[in-house]
């Protein structure tokens, strides 16, 4: 009963390092489009930027998802990854050119890889599976907590500190984000340890057709899921000033950080595919929205609808792909799952980019949205991914 409680205990730290880490994160994110733009890089440089950042994450996830199924200790590898994090956020301060930019994304990112897979795993072993759409959930919703809270401070900051101050101010809870990791992380029993009766290869090593439907769905959705900058530019654009793009995030994260665990905890009573199509559709309706821009109120009122696509997707997939496999390869599975959608992102952000130079910003908005309601379609015409067994 101790052992469980002090696995239990994971899913409120992990909720806390994300809102720490997470506000570090915003503070800078929702700035950076105008601070590069001040350096002379447009559309096609923050897609390579975001791009290539997010690629090298695809790659570092597949790695820690295999390495968490096997290594006998997984803090390391989740607290590693928040002090690299948190210690090269501060440094777009002192950049001069959008090349320096990318390497320290490059970094960032990286480092989120890393320990994504471990993080995830070690929290389906800290909560029942009844309730693990619940846990990711209230994860989430610390995580975009701190995307509220950083997109403030970066308001506050803004006009008397200017960009370069609100990233320098990034590093105080990012190095308080990597004091409660260190201090409150607790390993949990590893699901992949030898037993009494070893399970059987084809219970225990294979990855079934439950995670394929999730993972082809998923893939073709982030081919047209660019990065959330092509949000920012495009207001700016339609005529949002440069100074509110903090509250941009803001308005997304709210109805982000509302909704997360309530959508969690319905997934643990609901097909989660049908939470999932749900909020693809919402993306679908966001981008073809963004793509028109009707009005500068109408986009203020996609952001924050843009929230429930993210509240309905992320914890609930990530606990379609839990759901999907053996305790045994769940580190695996989560990692290829991120891989592919990550990678996904590379061509995404790259597409958006390029079609953005070539034909203006309405149609790769159009294009991301067609895809959102294809895979919509794949999850709500498969019957292969089922509720969790208690």
């Amino acid at each position: 009963m101790a052992e469980k409680a002090a696995s239990s205990r994971n899913v409120y730290v992990f909720g806390t390092t994300s809102f720490l880490n997470d506000a570090a994160s915003e503070m800078a994110y929702w700035v950076l489009p105008a601070f590069l733009a001040s350096m002379g890089a447009g559309p096609a440089q923050l897609g390579l930027i975001e791009g290539l950042a997010e690629s090298v994450a695809s790659f570092a996830k597949l790695f820690s998802g295999y390495l968490a199924d096997k290594v006998p200790r997984r803090k390391p590898l989740v607290v590693g990854g928040y002090i690299v994090a948190n210690a090269v956020k501060p440094l777009i301060a002192f950049t001069t050119s959008w090349v320096q930019v990318l390497g320290i994304r490059f970094a960032d990112r990286l480092a989120k890889g890393v320990r994504g897979a471990p993080r995830d795993v070690m929290v389906a072993e800290s909560v029942p599976a009844s309730r693990l759409g619940s846990a990711y959930g209230l994860i989430q919703a610390m995580d975009t907590a701190g995307a509220i809270a950083g997109p403030l401070a970066a308001l506050a900051l803004m006009a008397r500190y200017g960009a370069r101050g609100v990233f320098l101010a990034a590093a105080i809870p990012g190095a308080i984000c990597v004091l409660v990791a260190i201090l409150g992380v607790r390993e949990t029993e590893h699901s992949a340890r030898p037993s009494a009766k070893p399970p059987s290869s084809d219970d225990s090593q294979r990855l079934p057709l439950a995670f394929y439907v999730v993972l082809v769905s998923t893939a073709l959705f982030s081919l047209g899921n660019s990065s959330d900058m092509f949000l920012v530019l495009r207001a700016q654009k339609a005529g949002i000033a440069v100074t509110l793009a903090p509250l941009l995030g803001l308005v997304f994260n709210i109805t982000y950080t509302l909704a997360s665990w309530p959508a969690g905890w319905l997934s643990d009573h609901l097909p989660r595919r049908y939470l999932a199509a749900v909020g693809y559709v919402i993306f679908a309706v966001v981008y073809f929205v963004f793509g028109w821009a009707p009005s500068t109120r109408a986009l203020w009122g996609m952001m924050a609808l843009y929230g429930f696509y993210n509240a309905l997707t992320q914890p609930v997939l990530k606990a379609l792909v839990v759901d999907a496999v053996s305790p045994a390869v769940r580190g695996r599975a989560l990692g290829i799952y991120a891989f592919v959608t990550s990678f996904a992102t590379l061509a995404a952000s790259l597409t958006t980019g390029g079609l953005w130079k070539i034909y203006g910003p309405g149609v790769p908005f159009y294009f991301s949205a067609g895809l959102a309601i294809v895979s919509a379609l794949i999850l709500l015409g498969s019957g292969a991914v089922r509720r969790p067994h208690a």
